[in-house]
């Protein structure tokens, strides 16, 4: 289906008509709404969704997840969450779907209480769970044990290049937000599933067309953020854990798990490439909510 054609299916032009001859609303504002809308369209093709009703509360929440991991300021996914909920609700009445996946939807302002983390042990499930028979057990178990290790953002690790791994001193060189370049260390068990990896299953993907990225698809070309969350969701899936999962989960498991153990909050700032300690800060309520649990389980008189 062609680009177009697949705008039509979500009827992007009747969803505009609507805004401007019954709601009114500015041509500033309507060019707002096609923006969004269109974009979303075009993550939902990436998601193999040819039509609006095809489209779930998961995959809206991962839209969401994609558009924090791009950098866009709160207001501007605060808008599009708006736009989004305006054009189910079009739909809606005009009887094209029967549910609507948006309702659900967590807004910004919600961000600054963490989601699920995974624990240690549920950590440990999720990363041995590539069945190591099937051809790309290694590059899924490589990128898992990656994500974990360094925290990294999922933008991150789908442009991570093979130059920027130093495997014989544990460590990669991550370009993050606003160019910034940072180094992340990322351990034996991440240096040893990287290494299998690079030697016996990346070469056998590359075709010419992998542009030096470290992970491929399996038509050799660099995976997307739409790839990493697919291959997470199967995994996930698979090991029966019924936390919702992102990859933005493995980078808030990281981190809580780095200040549980003791780690200091500067070098956590640091690996994970927060230009404000403020941001980091987050992941110590997290560690006190542990605290609290530990007590109240194991202290006789919580």
């Amino acid at each position: 289906m062609s680009r177009e054609s697949h705008l039509r299916s979500f009827a992007v032009e009747p969803f505009l008509d609507h805004l401007r001859f019954e709601r009114g609303l500015s041509e500033q504002t309507l060019v707002a709404y096609q923006h969004d809308v269109v974009r979303l369209a075009s993550f939902a093709r990436q998601a193999g969704r040819a039509a609006p009703a095809e489209i779930t509360t998961a995959d809206l929440r991962g839209f969401v997840l994609e558009l924090k991991d791009l950098g866009l300021a709160a207001s501007s996914i605060g808008r599009n969450v708006s736009a989004i909920r305006t054009y189910f609700g079009f739909l809606i009445a005009e009887n094209v779907i029967v549910a609507d996946p948006s309702e659900r939807i967590e807004p910004p302002k919600g961000w600054r209480t963490l989601p699920d983390v995974l624990s240690v042990a549920e950590i440990d499930v999720l990363l041995a769970a590539p069945d190591l028979s099937e051809p790309l057990s290694w590059r899924d178990r490589a990128m898992l044990e990656f994500a974990y290790a360094s925290g990294v953002r999922v933008s991150e690790l789908t442009g991570l290049e093979i130059r920027h791994l130093v495997l014989d001193e544990g460590y990669a060189t991550v370009h993050g937000k606003g160019a910034k370049e940072r180094l992340v260390p990322i351990g034996r068990r991440a240096v040893g599933a990287l290494s299998l990896y690079l030697r016996e299953t990346r070469p056998r993907l590359e075709r010419g067309g992998g542009e030096g990225r470290v992970f491929l698809n399996a038509r050799g070309r660099p995976l997307t953020r739409m790839g990493v969350w697919k291959i997470l969701r199967k995994h996930v899936e698979s090991t029966g854990i019924e936390k919702p999962v992102s990859p933005h989960t493995l980078r808030h498991s990281f981190a809580t798990h780095l200040l549980e153990g003791g780690a200091d909050l500067v070098a956590v700032q640091e690996m994970l490439g927060h230009a404000d300690i403020a941001t980091t800060q987050i992941y110590t309520h997290v560690d006190r909510r542990y605290l609290t649990e530990v007590h109240r389980s194991f202290h006789p008189r919580a």
